[in-house]
């Protein structure tokens, strides 16, 4: 039985309740980028600098997941 496109939860909810995790991901991310930046003899990346980056990098990576989720609950209704 194919479940109807309404009944997928709506995208900007789900990347809303996905924001946080998402946020977090991308700070963790590029906090580590910047310790192997060090290893290139760049400068450390502080952990404040690098949360502060990604609030705003946190949206677009939380629209991607939630597309994704979305996709894949629509493929586990098929």
């Amino acid at each position: 039985m194919t479940a109807p496109a309404t009944d997928l939860p709506r995208l900007g909810r789900l990347a809303a309740l996905l924001y946080p995790f998402c946020a977090a991901a991308v700070a963790i991310n590029l906090f580590m980028l910047g310790l192997m930046g060090q290893w290139l003899g760049l400068p450390a990346l502080a952990p404040l600098w690098a949360v502060a980056v990604s609030v705003p990098l946190g949206v677009p990576a939380a629209w991607a997941a939630a597309r994704w989720v979305r996709g894949l609950i629509a493929e586990a209704e098929r």
